[in-house]
């Protein structure tokens, strides 16, 4: 077994299948003590014997992430056992996918409910505790959908993609606390994606071959403020990169003039990754007096 997580306390939530499963038993292989949460008690219970087998500690909790008082009734638990929480992987989710004009609304504000709300109310409660002692590993789980968009998953995608602007500002304010907050964009062959790929793809899409990504990001050593995509044993970092893009006087202020250069507007030779949303800001005032410098 590895140490990797030795002495350290793992909240997963949706851990009772497919990717939480698969991350929860690769958390407490490498020492941690984890809280599997889910809903079906059976499959939390039975995720909770396995790693016991292996030499680990776990306990299971039926909280509903969408309720915040069961959220902080798991995490008053998690601290009167072992007083500590240094973990928190944000796996549940739910789809509900269809084109956006059949999408029923109850069903778009449920996804979001679930993804959103359920990470909000799990980070809210591990928050306070986090901050006190100075350390936390957060993790949020986004989708390629998300980053990029998927037909017929609207409310998925806009979802996932919340987590990332979630993640991007609680890295920010959990920095000078220690506590490191990224996101996990996962491709794996779940319940969730049935029927989606073929079986030579299936067998290449294991969860197992996501969960190291997990793992390190769930380490003393992680990074923070990433987006880390990963499937069949291939990691990768996504950005949200903002171009170079150019300047217009006012003499130029039209859409007209904007569009004949698009293409200039576009161009990524020298785009960036802005460490904060004010930077964005400050790039545009400096250009504008970049440009009066120059009398344009």
């Amino acid at each position: 077994m590895s140490r990797l997580l030795a002495e350290r306390v793992a909240i997963v939530t949706g851990a009772g299948r497919g990717l939480g499963r698969a991350h929860a038993l690769a958390l407490a292989r490498s020492g941690a003590r984890v809280v599997i949460n889910d809903l079906d008690a059976a499959n939390a219970e039975e995720v909770c014997r396995e790693i016991v087998r292996h030499g680990g500690e776990a306990f299971s909790s039926t909280a509903n992430v969408q309720q915040m008082s069961e959220v902080e009734a798991m995490v008053a638990a998690v601290l009167e056992r072992w007083g500590r929480i240094d973990i928190l992987l944000n796996n549940a989710g739910i789809l509900r996918d269809r084109t956006f004009a059949k999408q029923d609304l109850a069903d778009f504000r449920l996804v979001l409910d679930v993804h959103v709300m359920g990470s909000v109310h799990c980070a809210r409660a591990v928050w306070p505790h986090m901050k006190a002692r100075r350390y936390g590993r957060i993790i949020f789980t986004t989708s390629s959908s998300g980053l990029y968009g998927n037909f017929g998953q609207a409310a998925y995608s806009a979802a996932k993609m919340a987590l990332v602007g979630l993640m991007q500002t609680l890295a920010l304010e959990g920095s000078r606390d220690g506590i490191h907050v990224n996101c996990i964009a996962p491709s794996a062959a779940t319940q969730m994606t049935a029927g989606l790929w073929s079986e030579e793809d299936l067998a290449a899409l294991t969860p197992e071959r996501v969960s190291p990504a997990v793992v390190a990001l769930a380490s003393e050593a992680a990074p923070s403020k990433q987006i880390v995509l990963a499937g069949a044993g291939s990691f990768k970092c996504a950005h949200v990169t903002m171009t170079h893009g150019i300047h217009l006087t006012d003499a130029e202020l039209t859409a007209e003039d904007l569009l004949r250069q698009w293409s200039a507007l576009g161009e990524r030779a020298e785009e960036r990754v802005p460490a904060t949303g004010f930077e964005q800001y400050q790039f545009e005032v400096g250009q504008a007096r970049a440009a009066a410098r120059r009398g344009g």
